[in-house]
Parts: C-alpha cells; sequence; structure tokens
C-alpha cells in the first residue's frame, strides 16, 4: 500500500483524511478504474466516467455548495486515482479542467446551467486551447470569434485537444480582438452538436487517451455561451491552470507512489546472488532516491494546494514549481523502478512499463516543464524588483 503518512501533515484536515480512506477503499472494490483504455479507448473513459459519478466522487471537480474549489480534494483525487490507472485519472480531471472556467469565472447562471451534468457524469467535458501554432504561447492563438447580433461565430483550428471527439462541451478561447496578443483572447462555451464543430482527427498516443484535432468553420453561439467579458480569455485560462496545474502534478506522484511500491516489491521478493535483491546497497539507493523525490515532491504540491485554498488569489510561482519538480522526478523515478525490474520493466503490460508510457505526456501538457522554468524565473525576478 501507498505511503500515507504524509496526510499527518498540517496541510490537511480532518475530512482529507476521510476522504482518501473512504476513496481508497471504494478504489480497492471498484475493477473499472484500473482500466487502461488498450482496446476499447473511448467505452473505457464512458465506463469510469460513469462508475466515478455513481459513486460521487465526480462531485469534487466540481465548486461544492458553498462555491469552493477545494484544490486538495482536488489533488488527493487524482493521486489516489492515478496509483491505479492514468485513464482513471484522466477521467476525472477531464472533468473538472474542462469545466474549470464555468467553475471559477461563471456566472451563478452558467454555473448552475452548465454544472451539475459534469458532477453526475452526464455530460463530459473538455478545454480547447491549444492550436497547431499556439501551443505554450498562448498569446499566439489564431481562433477567432467575430460578433454576430446577438451571439458569435468561431473560426480556426484546435489541436492536442483532450476528450476531443468525446466531449459533449468544450470550453473554447478563441481571439475576439479587443487588444494585441493575450488581451484580445475570450472564453466561450461550445456544445459538440453545434453546426459548424467538427472533430478533424482522432490523434493516438503512446499512452491511450482520446485526443483530437478539432475545427469551427462558422461555427454560431449564443452571446451567453461568453465567459467573463471579452478580452479576459487569457486571463480565464491562466486562472484556470493555475489551479489545475498542482494537480497535474499530483497525478505524476500517485504514479510515483505506484512505480516504487512496485520496485520495492520485486527488491524484497527477488533473490539475487543468493540473497533479497534489497540488501543490495546500489538497490537500496535507489529507493532511497525515490522515497526522496516522492516525499519532496508531494510537499511541493500540498504547499500549492493548501494556499490556494486559503484564499490566496494566485499560486503562479507554487503551482508551477509543483507541476516542474513532481512531474520531472515521477519520470526519475519510474525509470528506476524499469531498472530494478530489469528484463520485466520493459514487458509490455507491467505496471511499471506502462507507468513509463503514462508519464511523459505530464511533463507537456497544461505547461511543458521549459515554461515552468520561465514562469518560476519570472516570478522569482518580480518578487526581487528584477525583470
Amino acid at each position: 500500500m501507498a505511503d500515507r503518512t504524509f496526510l499527518d501533515w498540517p496541510f490537511f484536515d480532518d475530512r482529507h483524511r476521510a476522504f482518501v480512506a473512504d476513496l481508497d477503499a471504494w478504489a480497492d472494490r471498484t475493477s473499472a478504474v484500473n482500466l487502461h483504455g488498450d482496446h476499447d479507448l473511448d467505452g473505457d473513459c464512458r465506463t469510469i466516467l460513469k462508475v466515478l459519478a455513481d459513486g460521487g466522487w465526480l462531485g469534487n471537480a466540481i465548486p461544492d455548495a458553498n462555491g469552493k474549489l477545494d484544490v486538495r480534494t482536488l489533488c488527493l483525487t487524482r493521486e489516489t486515482l492515478a496509483r491505479r490507472s492514468g485513464l482513471a485519472d484522466f477521467v476525472f480531471a477531464m472533468q473538472g479542467l474542462g469545466s474549470g472556467p464555468i467553475s471559477l469565472f461563471g456566472t451563478d447562471e452558467q454555473k448552475a446551467r452548465w454544472l451539475p451534468g459534469v458532477a453526475a457524469g452526464q455530460t463530459i467535458a473538455a478545454f480547447a486551447l491549444s492550436e497547431p501554432d499556439a501551443g505554450s504561447d498562448v498569446a499566439a492563438l489564431s481562433t477567432t470569434a467575430r460578433r454576430d447580433g446577438d451571439g458569435w461565430v468561431l473560426d480556426g483550428v484546435k489541436t492536442f485537444i483532450s476528450n476531443g471527439g468525446l466531449a459533449d462541451r468544450y470550453t473554447v478561447f478563441a481571439r475576439t480582438g479587443e487588444a494585441p496578443g493575450a488581451k484580445g483572447l475570450s472564453a466561450f462555451v461550445v456544445d459538440a452538436d453545434t453546426p459548424g464543430f467538427e472533430v478533424v482527427e482522432r490523434i493516438p498516443l503512446m499512452a491511450p487517451h482520446p485526443l483530437a484535432t478539432i475545427r469551427f468553420n462558422a461555427c454560431r453561439i449564443e452571446g451567453d455561451r461568453l465567459l467573463g467579458a471579452p478580452g479576459e480569455g487569457f486571463r480565464i485560462a491562466m486562472g484556470t491552470l493555475d489551479v489545475f496545474r498542482s494537480t497535474v502534478a499530483a497525478a505524476a506522484l500517485g504514479f510515483s507512489r505506484r512505480a516504487f511500491d512496485e520496485a520495492a516489491t520485486r527488491a524484497t521478493s527477488r533473490n539475487l546472488f543468493g540473497a533479497p535483491m534489497s540488501d543490495l546497497q546500489l538497490v537500496q539507493a535507489s529507493l532511497a532516491d525515490m522515497a526522496l523525490k516522492i516525499d519532496a515532491s508531494a510537499l511541493l504540491i500540498y504547499r500549492a494546494a493548501w494556499l490556494k485554498d486559503q484564499g490566496a488569489p494566485r499560486v503562479t510561482r507554487e503551482a508551477a514549481m509543483a507541476k516542474l519538480y513532481a512531474t520531472d522526478e515521477a519520470q526519475a523515478v519510474i525509470d528506476a523502478a524499469v531498472q530494478i525490474f530489469g528484463g520485466l520493466g520493459v514487458v509490455s503490460g507491467n505496471p511499471v512499463e506502462r507507468l513509463y508510457r503514462e508519464i511523459r505526456a505530464l511533463r507537456i501538457y497544461e505547461g511543458a516543464s521549459e515554461v515552468q522554468k520561465i514562469v518560476i524565473a519570472r516570478q522569482a525576478l518580480a518578487g526581487m524588483g528584477g525583470a
């Protein structure tokens, strides 16, 4: 079983400790959270979505009755699910991220209209920001939205869209032209059955996840589909990522904990040179490095989540540090686990082989590691009165 001593840290309340115990117990008896999409990707996603909804867990992806989105609970959910299946983590995460701009920036009417379906698993959500020539550089996106009477008409292409082709509803960022660059973007909610919306192609990945390129061709939506005010799209996108980047780090932490458990079990159960493999000092050193990276990641993640839950308006620096460190070091932890397994570690279907494929995307999406370094440096310099 993964280490739970971190739950005694002062970042957590008793309700968080009880929540993890309940979610772990539920996941242990729910086989669907171990699906990986190897043979029926869309079917497995829908199955996982249903069991998460039936279990009541999707309610944690949206604000509670007091309008609060608890980031520590988001992180704990992703960490717990990721230990079992990257796809289960993905399904939960996209319900949160895809509806995140509504949760954080929508009006009361918009929240009441669109969020209950997300929590009930009746609506699959997606976050449509990236484009062929605008990924990390959000200010360079070229999809446009022009006014048309009391509505808007969208034209353009988005790519690498998680849940693309599967989602019922997309939060879409487009250029409305109030000002150059980042200040001229706006955010909209678009249903998948809207005329002019098209799924161009599905994109296969090394670890199966639903991903697609989508297109808007004279796609008309009503005026009430605008989130916030025109020109606030960049602020909405960055504010959403400010919350959910910590949860990406939490998923990486879940992968790391699973890799450590698998490696430790392998090292203590396999004899090598007449003694358990775990007696070898080099193996002990590797396990020690893994344990250190795991705890350091957890400290960064739950610091960022705790700060946000305490009411900090922005946790840009802390979330960037958590995502950068936890995802990069999870790659190292999983690689070490593969090494301890030896030849078995690269056999298709072995848990550490699957983790090796799953972790790689986390160092890219929601801001690549290199982008996080830029964010951290700018925040550090700003704090010193620098550039």
